[in-house]
């Protein structure tokens, strides 16, 4: 599934966002070696604005996966749920029970095979 243009116009994004936030973990290890306040803590600041998009991506790629692709019979719960929600932990179990199902064409993603007929 993944050459499904919704996963990849969705994932490209989320690549370079992860390269991102690698740079700025490194950063905060860094910060946290460094230890000083000129320097330690500009520097964990600095990676803590840099991890922060990939984190508000995954969160959202859940809302669209829903809004466009979501197959299932309770949309209504789960766009309330998505929606509503505060801690995200929703969110999570999105990942898990639908997109990472979607891209792998598993459950009830999985394409139905063609009639020979069609």
């Amino acid at each position: 599934m993944a050459d499904d243009p919704w996963f990849r116009r969705r994932f490209e994004p989320l690549k370079w966002l992860a390269l991102v936030a690698l740079a700025g973990a490194l950063l905060g290890v860094a910060s946290y070696f460094v230890g000083s306040e000129s320097i330690g803590e500009p520097l964990g600041v600095v990676a803590i604005v840099l991890i922060a998009p990939v984190f508000i991506y995954c969160f959202i790629v859940p809302i669209w996966h829903w809004k466009e692709r979501y197959v299932g019979t309770h949309g209504d719960l789960w766009g309330v749920l998505l929606l509503v929600e505060v801690s995200s932990w929703l969110k999570v179990v999105y990942w898990f029970r639908h997109i990472l199902a979607d891209w792998k064409g598993s459950g009830r993603y999985r394409k139905a095979p063609e009639s020979p007929d069609a």
